[in-house]
């Protein structure tokens, strides 16, 4: 487990404006360490370029570590949890008091995300967000003030560990993927009916229905512009939403590499590309999962995904599955010889 005495820290920001200006002074990958990184692949017994996304994941991260051989990969995942107004037109299979109990679930061991945890030999941190106050109903105005947006962005920058060496961004909210269909339909135009999907597994007549939210939603708290992300994650999305930006810029100035994970988490992130477009220079996409906009979404964001496994549970489920592929990476990267070591002919 890791030390919490980063829990002690305080936030530099107490505004929207301050926080743009975080995300105008980001750190950039380290060129240096990845030249080394593609020199040394060069060297290794095998062809150029054969173990192909492996070899680019390598790359990536490098040029934000500085290095490719980590004693261990010291991953750690943040689930934020959030309740939504919204929630109440059922546009969920689930009641929001799920949300609350999939909490003492993960606290307890329970849940997928544990398992997959336990096998990523991963430290897991769960973050509570004012469960009892859910978010306002989008559709009768911002689901946010700029002050519960700022506090929630706060708790994702002030829950990333210093000492990792990867960062996985999790969600759980019942209601959450309305809000991240209405924060894309913001951001990048289109029909309701383009971003909404079935969640956690709603019928026909709740899907149209929640097609109508998201469309009242936007149309209620718009107009927007596309460089607007800080402003659409307040008055859409939801404090886990607002929480996992914050974790995936604290990352970055920490030079933390992170796998994002699905829809919810995405749609997040998307709020931070909008107002600086290389803000997930140091993210890749874990996996795209089985909500039908979560592809749309990641072409948007110009992040292929590493896996594609029909996953929806969110959690940081399909990150974290996605840590073994950039293990795999790292360990070749750092354990096959070179041909010169092995006496193996180049040429």
């Amino acid at each position: 487990m890791f030390m919490k005495h980063h829990l002690n820290q305080q936030v530099p920001f107490m505004s929207f404006e301050a926080f743009k200006q975080q995300l105008q002074h980001l750190p950039l990958p380290d060129k240096n360490a990845e030249y080394q990184a593609r020199k040394h692949n060069g060297e290794l017994t095998k062809p150029a370029g054969s173990l192909g996304k492996l070899e680019s994941l390598v790359f990536w991260y490098a040029s934000w570590r500085g290095h490719t051989e980590p004693a261990r990969l010291l991953p750690q995942i943040l689930i934020f949890a959030g309740n939504h107004g919204v929630a109440q037109h059922g546009v969920s299979a689930y009641p929001s008091e799920v949300t609350a109990q999939m909490v003492t679930n993960f606290n307890a061991g329970g849940a997928a995300i544990n398992q997959l945890a336990i096998v990523a030999q991963a430290d897991l941190d769960v973050i509570p967000l004012s469960l009892s106050e859910p978010t306002a109903d989008i559709t009768k105005g911002a689901a946010m003030t700029e002050d519960e947006c700022i506090a929630a962005i706060a708790a994702g920058w002030l829950a990333v560990d210093p000492d990792a060496e990867l960062v996985i961004v999790g969600e759980m909210g019942i209601g959450n993927t309305t809000s991240a269909a209405a924060i894309c339909l913001a951001l990048y135009g289109g029909e309701a009916k383009d971003w909404v999907g079935i969640g956690t597994g709603i019928e026909i007549d709740q899907l149209q229905s929640k097609q109508a939210i998201v469309d009242s939603a936007v149309n209620k708290n718009g107009p927007f512009n596309e460089h607007q992300g800080l402003e659409i994650l307040s008055v859409l999305g939801g404090r886990e939403l607002a929480a996992m930006a914050g974790a995936i810029v604290r990352s970055r100035i920490l030079r933390i590499p992170v796998i994002l994970d699905g829809f919810v988490c995405c749609a997040a992130a998307a709020c931070l590309q909008s107002v600086t477009p290389d803000s997930l220079t140091h993210t890749v996409a874990g996996h795209v999962s089985a909500e039908k906009s979560h592809y749309t979404l990641l072409k948007n964001m110009n992040k292929p995904p590493i896996l594609d496994l029909g996953l929806r549970l969110g959690e940081g489920s399909g990150a974290a599955v996605a840590v073994h592929i950039l293990s795999c990476a790292l360990a070749c990267h750092s354990g096959m010889a070179t041909f010169d070591q092995a006496g193996v002919t180049k040429e």
